[in-house]
Formats: structure tokens, C-alpha cells, sequence
């Protein structure tokens, strides 16, 4: 006889984790699919200074407690990479390499991740000088120079942010314009900490460490450049902001999704398809950080609980009495939770 859990979470992220928790205290039958090592972008962020309550912490450790928290409210962990999924049934179906789960609901928390450019040092300096997000990394450039990599809309509002921080901020622009409002390209020309090269785009970063150098390419005349740190700095910043991309293509003409991939959703985290919802990055929203994400995540399955209890009462389906679990007890954390903490 299969096994059919009342809730199915596929992304082991902030939205996936807040989701468990919420589920797992309403003592929902609920398991968590996770590619790899889990976590998402959390799961690579070193420092972690603007989560309400909690000072300074990586990413890791919180990603670990996050885990331990849902382990405590007796949430299962599967390391699965999902193939497929059916959600034309009462009962849903997610198929992996591994073999198909069943649930009575489903939350989709696979994330969205920052587009790259694929320049020369980018990953190597990822963390270490070339960032995705200004929410998240602007303080950590305090009085430093900061290259903005990009023309859009996301480019110009996040490099007018950084001039709280930064000295200087420079935007690098592959195209001759902006391809955004003319409202906000105003707000950029007319800030003093802002210089704007057009027709320009990035050859690489390089540096010991962290970026101390960086080359530069005028599309136009071909002729290149370099900036280097000055002496007292010894290091810059380059954030990229050319969109991000959710991890969305495997739910395709199988729940409604706008022209970039993201799944569209009520305020409740519905999707267009009964019992399945979705959490996260990967929904259309205009701010996404960790604090987001795990909103996302509550609402999502307060609401997956609702809807799974009356399903089970439609069905007149009864829960078998609760096993009394063990006492909880504390844990070392992983090596890596432990280097960054």
C-alpha cells in the first residue's frame, strides 16, 4: 500500500524549512524533498546580519537550526531530484529518480536564483566581492566603491541604494541607455555618488582574496580599461543585477506561471490548481530575502492545512493515533555550520 503524506514540500530553502515548521507543529504528516545539500541561497550566504532577532549568524547554521526545528516537530528529509510531477489527482504525485511521493497537498519552494554573466572571477569571487543583492551585502561596502552591473529597472533602483553606503557607485551599462523609466533613470543621473558608463561591459575580476582589480571593454570603440582598489581599500565591490531566474521548469502546463517562469499565486500562496501552493523566490514579488521567503512559507502551509483537513473530512479519512515520539535532544552541528558561525 502506498504511502500518502498530507503534505509535500519540494525545496528545502527558508520557504520549504518555515513551511515545514508550520506543518509539522499542526502534526501534518509532511516530508521535505531536497536536491543536494538543501538550503538554497541561504545555504551560501556567510554572514547574515538583517534577520529580526537574531544579530549575526551564517547562513548555514540558521539553515541547520531551520532543519533541526522541523526534525523536532517530526517533519521527514528526503535528498530527491524530482523528475516529474502529476497534480491532476485528489492525491498528488511528485516522481524522482528515486520513486514517486504522494500527498494529499503540495508546496513548491525551489527558489529563484540571481542570472550571472559568466565573467572571467564571478564565481570564484561570489561572497567575496561580487554580490546579487544590496538588501543583503550593501553594509558589508561601507566606504568603498561598488561597480552596478546592469540597465534595467532592478540595476538603477539598487544603485541608488548603494550610495548609502558607498563612496562611489559606478553602473555598467552594456547597452547606450537605460530600459527603464524614464522616473527613475532621472533619480540616477541626477545623484552626485553616481557615474554612469554606457556601452560598457566587464571582462573580469581578479584579486588575492577578495576583488582588487577589475578590466572593463567599451563595446563601441573596443577600448579597454582597468580599475584597481585604492591602497587604503584594497578591495571593491561588484554587484550584478540582470534579473533572476526561477527553478520553475519542471511545473510547466502544470499550474499557471507568468512569462518568466515565476508561479503565480493568491495572498494565501494558491496556485491556479487545488492543494498545491507556492513559497518563495519563486513567486512574482519585489523583495527576496530570507524574511520573504519564510512569510511565504507560514502562509503557505496554514493554509495546505486547512485544505488537507477538509479533504480528510470529505473522505472521512481518520488520522491513526499519534506515536509518542523520543525526547528531543540537542545536536552538534555540521562542520560547516560550525566554520561559519
Amino acid at each position: 500500500m502506498k504511502k500518502i503524506y498530507d503534505l509535500l514540500i519540494i525545496g528545502g530553502g527558508p520557504a520549504g524549512l518555515s513551511a515545514g515548521v508550520y506543518a509539522g507543529r499542526a502534526k501534518l504528516k509532511t516530508i521535505i524533498l531536497e536536491k543536494g545539500t538543501g538550503g538554497g541561497q541561504a545555504a551560501t550566504t556567510s554572514e547574515i546580519a538583517n534577520y529580526p532577532g537574531i544579530r549575526h549568524i551564517s547562513g548555514p547554521r540558521l539553515v541547520e537550526e531551520m532543519k533541526l526545528q522541523n526534525e523536532d516537530f517530526g517533519v521527514e528529509f528526503a535528498k530527491a531530484d524530482v523528475t516529474g510531477v502529476d497534480f491532476s489527482g485528489e492525491v498528488k504525485v511528485v516522481k524522482t529518480l528515486g520513486g514517486d511521493y504522494h500527498a494529499r497537498a503540495v508546496i513548491i519552494a525551489t527558489g529563484a536564483s540571481p542570472r550571472t554573466l559568466g565573467f572571467p572571477g564571478e564565481e570564484e569571487f561570489t561572497g567575496r566581492g561580487v554580490a546579487y543583492c544590496s538588501t543583503c551585502d550593501g553594509e558589508f561596502f561601507e566606504g568603498l566603491e561598488v561597480f552596478v552591473i546592469g540597465a534595467g529597472y532592478a540595476a538603477a533602483e539598487e544603485a541608488i541604494f548603494l550610495t548609502r553606503f558607498a563612496t562611489k557607485v559606478t553602473i555598467i551599462a552594456r547597452e547606450s541607455s537605460f530600459s527603464c523609466a524614464p522616473s527613475i533613470v532621472d533619480k540616477v543621473m541626477a545623484n552626485d555618488k553616481i557615474e554612469v558608463k554606457f556601452n560598457t561591459e566587464i571582462l573580469g575580476v581578479h584579486g588575492d582574496g577578495m576583488i582588487q582589480s577589475a578590466r572593463f571593454i567599451n563595446n563601441v570603440t573596443k577600448e579597454e580599461f582597468e580599475y584597481k582598489a585604492k591602497e587604503e581599500d584594497n578591495t571593491f565591490g561588484v554587484f550584478v543585477f540582470i534579473g533572476y531566474e526561477p527553478k520553475t521548469e519542471i511545473f510547466k502546463g502544470h499550474i499557471e506561471m507568468d512569462d518568466a517562469g515565476y508561479i503565480l499565486t493568491d495572498d494565501d500562496m494558491k496556485t491556479n490548481v487545488n492543494g498545491v501552493y507556492a513559497a518563495g523566490d519563486l513567486r512574482p514579488k519585489s523583495l527576496r530575502q530570507i524574511i520573504t521567503a519564510v512569510s511565504d512559507g507560514a502562509i503557505a502551509a496554514t493554509d495546505a492545512g486547512k485544505y488537507i483537513e477538509e479533504e480528510k473530512d470529505r473522505l472521512g479519512i481518520k488520522d491513526e493515533p499519534e506515536v509518542e515520539k523520543p525526547a528531543k535532544k540537542n545536536r552538534p552541528l555540521s562542520q560547516q555550520a560550525r566554520a561559519l558561525y
